[in-house]
């Protein structure tokens, strides 16, 4: 009886650090959610930061298919793994001058090493440890403060689906396919492009809610030269 009680002591304490290390990582995937509407775990899904699939092991500012790295970072000849991406996460500015990454840091020590936990696990190659998170985060993230991941475009309900544009004097004036006609003050209306896999179809620009009180928008285009063809100056 004895031996069966040390065998299974000698069980608990040999998956305790593997244990210790799987609850770090969920503390750490509830802290990313604050990561999500500027970094994606989907391979080459870029955002306003780089993807951060296969991560560990990679030369700072070297993520082929991102092109906003700052110089200072793209010059810094960081590898990133736990050391360098604890000092990073710490505080970005002393660790890179110069960089253009708009966060302050995490200065909780816990905090960060769970960060760094789910990291590890989750931007290994072929891993898929959010299971949905991004998706279900995104939506909720992105009614409530416009981040978050963004809607498909590539098929637009009517609602969505830009027909006209006219401006006059201060404002714009939005017509749907589904017949109706918005006005936008013209700081509270963005123009924007998006020519990835989720963009909008050529000449089809979709009209987007932005903010949480109606009054602002996203008109989002395929490339840059349907903007000017798409606005009619006209009161």
């Amino acid at each position: 009886m004895h031996r069966f009680y040390l065998i299974g002591l000698a069980a608990v304490l040999a998956s305790s650090p593997a244990l210790a290390q799987q609850e770090a990582a969920a503390r750490g995937q509830r802290g990313f959610r604050a990561c999500m509407p500027c970094h994606s775990l989907e391979p080459d899904r870029n955002m306003t930061g780089p993807s951060l699939a296969g991560l560990w092991g990679r030369k700072a500012g070297s993520l082929e298919s991102f092109e906003r790295y700052s110089d200072a970072l793209k010059s810094s000849g960081i590898i990133w793994d736990e050391r360098s991406l604890d000092a990073w996460i710490t505080e970005p500015d002393r660790m890179v001058p110069g960089n253009e990454m708009p966060f302050d840091g995490i200065k909780d020590d816990r905090a960060r090493g769970d960060l760094l936990a789910f990291l590890k696990q989750a931007t290994k190659p072929g891993a898929h440890p959010q299971s949905g998170m991004e998706g279900r985060m995104g939506g909720m993230m992105g009614g409530m403060m416009g981040g978050g991941r963004d809607p498909n475009l590539k098929s637009l309900e009517t609602a969505m689906q830009v027909k006209a544009i006219t401006y006059c004097h201060d404002t714009y004036r939005i017509t749907t396919a589904d017949g109706k006609t918005r006005a936008f003050w013209e700081r509270n209306l963005r123009m924007k492009t998006d020519s990835g896999k989720d963009g909008p179809q050529s000449n089809a620009p979709a009209l987007v809610p932005a903010g949480m009180m109606g009054d602002r928008a996203d008109v989002i285009f395929a490339a840059p030269e349907e903007i000017s063809r798409t606005i009619e100056r006209r009161c």
